[in-house]
């Protein structure tokens, strides 16, 4: 059996992958890096972060990316970052919330103030695998998942939005149409729709705006219901009047 060429967004990825292997490789946490055994784990699981390269188990590198004590964060993110960034995408990675759980952890470790070229391959490998998730046939993680991911770790949905309005295929306008079904709820509550630690006013009424501008005319394509095209009509009327508007669906949050 022949299996499909793959697409050009999937090369895309797979270039992304291979240079964060090779750009993170041979990195380790630095060496007073430290956590408590009681809550982390143990002193040999520990040292496995100061040795380049050693594969980590997959509970152990759940532990090391979910901790938010590290003494420094972005050492012991680029040390696991060509296992993590590949686990990620085949779906391997279970967050305890969503994963913006894990868009928090590229955050804690601050890879946008790393060396250029460090920098630079984490927002290759985020941009690759957004794209590809809008537009591969089969994801392992579903595209609303990637780009809570991508809005946390970046600390903004502008250009993952940007990338949805410029990707104009018929599989991005049904990610879009399953993303609005599960967002509505928490955004017409004026909250942003995966986990966050804080009330973001400015990225939940970026998202809303954006939904209403971009998403009537893809949801008509998917053949989507009257009551998503008004649900994404309300996240276009700020204030009052949306809970006023006679559609309103009459959620309570």
């Amino acid at each position: 059996m022949t299996l499909p060429a793959p697409t050009p967004a999937r090369l895309r990825l797979d270039a992304a992958l291979h240079d964060v292997a090779a750009t993170f490789r041979g990195m380790t946490a630095v060496p007073d890096e430290a956590n408590c055994e009681c809550h982390w784990g143990s002193e040999d699981e520990l040292a496995q972060l100061k040795t380049p390269d050693a594969e980590l188990d997959p509970d152990l590198l759940r532990r090391t990316w979910e901790a938010v004590d590290w003494r420094d964060h972005g050492a012991v993110l680029r040390r696991i970052l060509p296992q993590f960034a590949a686990a990620l995408v085949e779906g391997q990675v279970e967050p305890l919330f969503d994963m913006g759980d894990v868009g928090r952890s590229f955050a804690r470790g601050r890879w946008q103030r790393w060396p250029a070229g460090q920098a630079a391959s984490v927002r290759e490998f985020l941009h690759a695998w957004w794209a590809d998730s809008l537009t591969a046939p089969d994801v392992a993680v579903p595209a609303p998942d990637v780009f809570a991911l991508c809005a946390e770790a970046s600390d903004t949905v502008t250009p993952w939005l940007a990338v949805w309005a410029a990707t104009t295929h018929p599989t991005a306008d049904r990610r879009l149409a399953e993303a609005v079904d599960l967002w509505e709820c928490d955004l017409l509550g004026d909250e942003l729709p995966w986990h966050a630690w804080d009330h973001d006013e400015r990225r939940v009424t970026e998202l809303s705006t954006w939904l209403a501008q971009h998403a009537p005319a893809r949801l008509t394509s998917q053949g989507a219901s009257e009551e998503l095209h008004d649900a994404v009509r309300l996240l276009g009327i700020p204030g009052p009047a949306r809970w006023e508007d006679p559609h309103w669906p009459g959620h309570t949050y």
